[in-house]
């Protein structure tokens, strides 16, 4: 029978693993990369009796990604989050493939975005389709961006059953990822030689955050999900606003 390792990487997801790791037990092998986390979430992984790593909180995830990846040792590899979850009937479906003659190098599968515990159905944000299943050795990241996806070598197949996604439990944890997540694009913005001026103002203060949130909020339904869904089509053209912002600050005060 083939194996299947599930590979993780966290900066201070104590919490999420906490309820997470328990439910891997079906797992050849749990391969944990933490991010100098300044929580418990080694003491908390350590328990459960995965394999730990520990690396340089990398603002490019898929450095350590990659990394994690690399120190598995199964025949197929499952990307994990702390904060997703894999349903029961996703995990029968995955060992059923695990064991099979599949064509496939890879699998997609559909994610079900909860923001404070509602399903967003729309707005974009469902199916949220992800590549994360793979056989060892035919996938990486290109470790270029943060939110580049897998590169595979090899035919692709499709799952039947969705998995889980609970990033934002409250607002204010909501925010502290905003704020992150902004600060990584403002660099990426820097390093692409965009620069405030005229133009780029116009471009990035208005015209690109009204046409998300009437994208996200009106043609596609976001207004559907009540309050939760205005949040986050508003927050998505935000988004914009606060990246480029950031890039200003960094442009008039540069780091010492």
């Amino acid at each position: 029978m083939a194996t299947l390792s599930i590979t993780i990487i966290g900066h201070n997801e104590a919490d999420h693993l906490r309820e997470l790791l328990p439910r891997l037990s079906w797992a050849d092998e749990v391969v944990y990369v933490d991010c100098e986390s300044e929580d418990d979430s080694l003491a908390v992984v350590e328990s459960h009796g995965s394999r730990v790593f520990s690396r340089p909180n990398n603002r490019n995830l898929n450095v350590n990604k990659s990394f994690g990846i690399e120190q598995t040792s199964s025949d197929w590899v499952f990307y994990l989050d702390p904060d997703e979850r894999l349903p029961e009937a996703l995990v029968a479906e995955l060992c059923e493939i695990k064991d099979s003659d599949t064509p496939h190098a890879a699998f997609q599968l559909n994610r079900r975005n909860h923001y404070f515990g509602h399903w967003l159905r729309h707005g974009s944000q469902y199916p949220d389709t992800q590549l994360r299943f793979f056989r060892k050795g035919k996938a990486q990241f290109p470790n270029r961006h943060v939110h580049e996806k897998l590169e595979i070598s090899g035919s692709i197949g499709k799952l039947h059953n969705d998995m889980l996604h609970h990033p934002y439990l409250t607002i204010s944890q909501f925010l502290r990822k905003f704020d992150f997540y902004t600060g990584v694009e403002a660099d990426y913005l820097m390093e692409a030689g965009v620069r405030p001026e005229p133009g780029s103002h116009l471009w990035f203060l208005v015209l690109l955050p009204w046409t998300r949130f009437w994208r996200r909020y009106l043609l596609k339904g976001g207004f559907r999900d009540g309050l939760p869904g205005l949040f986050c089509a508003l927050f998505d053209a935000l988004n914009v606003i606060v990246r480029y912002c950031k890039l200003w600050e960094r442009i008039r005060n540069p780091p010492t």
